[in-house]
């Protein structure tokens, strides 16, 4: 499935300034960033359910907040992109 994560972490404080990058380290291993604080992560039910516990343990959802957003559609019709930032298809082969 294809999962939309965003976040929006205080960064007020020193703490808060840790937690975002904690926050987007393990966004970054999961998936890819798409703006600053928004990553497509491709992932099975199991996956998500990790990432949701690893997230949660890291932001104070008193002065943060974390979205997902499973989309359900049809491949070819979750994502309509515009402009110059061109995403990873990680159906195809990847080539290093």
């Amino acid at each position: 499935m294809l999962i939309i994560a965003s976040y929006d972490v205080s960064t007020l404080t020193r703490a808060g300034r840790k937690r975002l990058r904690r926050v987007a380290k393990i966004c970054e291993r999961m998936g890819q960033r798409v703006q600053k604080s928004v990553f497509e992560i491709e992932v099975d039910q199991m996956q998500y359910e990790q990432l949701e516990r690893e997230l949660l343990a890291e932001i104070d959802e008193l002065e943060d907040s974390l979205r997902f957003y499973r989309l359900t559609e049809p491949a070819h019709l979750r994502v309509k992109q515009f402009g110059n930032f061109k995403s990873t298809d990680f159906d195809k082969p990847l080539i290093v």
